[in-house]
Parts: C-alpha cells; sequence; structure tokens
C-alpha cells in the first residue's frame, strides 16, 4: 500500500539538485538528481513528473516497471495502476498503460511470472468511488486506512480483469509475487488480526504465515524464493494493545512505531531484523539474498526526512544509502541487479510531489 507519509510532504522543501561529475553533458545531466554521498546511486533517471507516484516493481525481464498513482495529468482521482518501459517511455507530457479498472482505489501492484499479466488489490467491487481519506484525528494520531473492500485481482496488459484471487470479507492486499513464480505473499484480516498469508499463484492453497498481535505487511521474497522479509508494528504494552484493537476496530493502523521481520516462507525461524525506533519499513533484499534495503526516519528527530538504508540479514553492517533531505523509499532492485528504482520527493520544486526515479546500483 502507498504508506508514504502525505503529512510530511506539505511541509518539507524540494532537495537541492547537485553534481559529482561534470566531464560530459550527459553526466551532468543524470547526476543533478543525485547527492555526494550516494555512492551505490549512479546516472539517477526520473520516470515521472507530477502528483504521488509510489511501488514501482520490476518485471521479472527486467524492462518495464508497474506502479500506483494520483495523478492529475494521468487523470486519476486516487490511486490507479500504470505500467511503463522507464528506457524507453517518457511521462513528462504523456500517460502510460493504465491495466486498472480506473474505479475503486487501488495499491500493490506486482508482475506475474512471463511479465503478461499484474496481480493487484482493489476495492471497486465494493464501491466505484474512491475511498474517503481518514480525517485528521482529535488524539493528533498518524492513520492509514485498511479498506476492507480490498481484494487482489490479476489483470492483463490491456486492463482485462482476467483472474480474482481473494474473496473474503476484509482487507486483502499487499501482493507480492516470488521470482520462482509459484507463490504469492499478501496481507490480509480474514482471521481478525493483520497477518500474512501465501497463495499459490492461482490463488489455491492459502496459508497463515504469522500469527502474533500486530500489523505485519508490504512482505517481499528472497531472491531464491525461501524467505519473507516485511515490517511490523507489534505492540506489548496493554496501552499499545489496546491502541492498535481500537484502531483496527475503526478501519486504521498506526504506522509509527515499525521494526522488520525475517523468517523463512513457511513462517519458521521468525526474528526480529531491525531495533533501531521509529518507522523502518517497505523493505526490499539485495540481489545477493545477504542483504536488505528499506526506508526509515530512524535518525531524525521530528519524523522526517526518510531515506534508504541497507543492512546485513544477520543485522549487521547498517549502511545509508540516500542521502535525501525530504522522502526516498519504496526501493525495488531489477532481477539483474542491475537497477534500483524509488520513490522521492527529490526534485520536486517545493510541491507536494513524489515521484519514481530508478539508477544504476554500484555495489
Amino acid at each position: 500500500m502507498k504508506f508514504y507519509y502525505l503529512f510530511l510532504i506539505v511541509i518539507l522543501a524540494a532537495c537541492s539538485q547537485k553534481s559529482e561529475n561534470q566531464n560530459t553533458e550527459q553526466t551532468v545531466v543524470a547526476d543533478t538528481l543525485r547527492y555526494d554521498d550516494e555512492k551505490h546511486l549512479k546516472n539517477i533517471k526520473q520516470i515521472t513528473f507530477g502528483g504521488d507516484n509510489a511501488e514501482a516493481y520490476w518485471s521479472f525481464d527486467n524492462t518495464m516497471l508497474t506502479f500506483q498513482s494520483t495523478s492529475e495529468q494521468f487523470g486519476t482521482e486516487c490511486d490507479q495502476i500504470f505500467y511503463v518501459n522507464p528506457f524507453k517511455d517518457d511521462l513528462s507530457n504523456s500517460t502510460p498503460q493504465m491495466v486498472s479498472t480506473g474505479l475503486g482505489r487501488t495499491t500493490c501492484s506486482y508482475f506475474m511470472p512471463g511479465d503478461t499479466t499484474i496481480v493487484y488489490a482493489s476495492t471497486h467491487l465494493g464501491n466505484e468511488a474512491c475511498p474517503p481519506v481518514p480525517a485528521r484525528r482529535d488524539d493528533g494520531k498518524y492513520v492509514w486506512p485498511i479498506y476492507p473492500d480490498f481484494d487482489i485481482f490479476v489483470t492483463d496488459l490491456k486492463g482485462n480483469i482476467v483472474k480474482q484471487l481473494t474473496d473474503e470479507p476484509g482487507y486483502d492486499a499487499e501482493a507480492t509475487v516470488s521470482p520462482n513464480g509459484d507463490k504469492i505473499v499478501f496481507t490480509s484480516l480474514r482471521t481478525g488480526d493483520l497477518e500474512l498469508y501465501t497463495m499459490n499463484i492461482d490463488g489455491t492453497d492459502v496459508k497463515q504465515i504469522t500469527s502474533e498481535l500486530g500489523y505485519d505487511g508490504g512482505a517481499f521474497f528472497s531472491p531464491d524464493g525461501s524467505k519473507l522479509i516485511f515490517r511490523s508494528s507489534r505492540p506489548k504494552t496493554e496501552e499499545d494493545i489496546k491502541v492498535y484493537k481500537d484502531l483496527l476496530a475503526e478501519g486504521l493502523v498506526m504506522p509509527t512505531d515499525m521494526e522488520l521481520f525475517i523468517c523463512n516462507v513457511d513462517g519458521s525461524d521468525l526474528r526480529q531484523l531491525t531495533d533501531l525506533g521509529k518507522a523502518n519499513w517497505c523493505p526490499f533484499f539485495h540481489p545477493s539474498g545477504e542483504k536488505v534495503i528499506f526506508a526509515s526516519n530512524h535518525e531524525t528527530e521530528r519524523g522526517f526526512p526518510f531515506n534508504l538504508y541497507m543492512i546485513n540479514v544477520d543485522g549487521s553492517g547498517l549502511e545509508r544509502i540516500t542521502h535525501d533531505d525530504t522522502f526516498d523509499a519504496f526501493p525495488m532492485f531489477s532481477p539483474d541487479g542491475k537497477y534500483l528504482v524509488f520513490s522521492s520527493n527529490r526534485n520536486n520544486g517545493g510541491t507536494r510531489d513524489t515521484n519514481l526515479f530508478f539508477a544504476e546500483w554500484v555495489d
């Protein structure tokens, strides 16, 4: 789900542009989007140019991205699913192919094996209108909505739904696909709490993976398909448990205290990976399977900015990857390990826009 902090975006200014190497015109153009300390990123390219764009994920063949967007340019009032070839398509004055219905709200798209279909979640069967965004709360809590009408669908690249994978009451969303092409992991409220589940590509053989109280979501498979990495806000004190349950009864979760967890694909050997405090989320495995990249605000006092970090799967070697002063999140490596795509507020001219960027990855 597009869980980035919109309330922060409103008050943050656009980051300055910096260039590390000005030997050629080509290098100057690319590196103006890169901060000097971002040594793992090279030749950053901006993909979208306005609106709220996030959760861009690579196709199996490394050539396409599927993403969700709320954009006046694309004609959407709330998130819909699109796909783009970032190497060829110019979205500065064109609209990519929409593959969702244009109804309801959508989230969390991902290419299926073969790259001719995409899995995503949508609320359109429950209501064709955009669901309401939670109002500012009197208690000051920052919350995410858990829309009960979300179900998971598969569409072809022309926007025709070819299969509905879930049909349970309540929230089913946040689906991602194993690199092996055999399994899908997703988050569901079907037992009354937000837990992780896996299912076969065709929606059969649903298995519950997590069972501890708290929100478990945003899961991704390791490169070999054997492990899962995910974010979780697991309340421990009586007060925190009450807050969590009361909000969940309203269809809400509070994401300001989340850590990363890792387990085998069947849920065994579950362990907490980070213990940094604040919000650590949107993790994705490095192509080696030995590291995890993620977004965090743990170094901040006021809750922002968010930057990308990387950590070894044993919890050691924490390294900061981006050095933005606003917001970087939703990182994903291309399957071949050559590129990293992410969402950022950089280069937005002081607006609220969150755009997609991708860069060559340098280990």
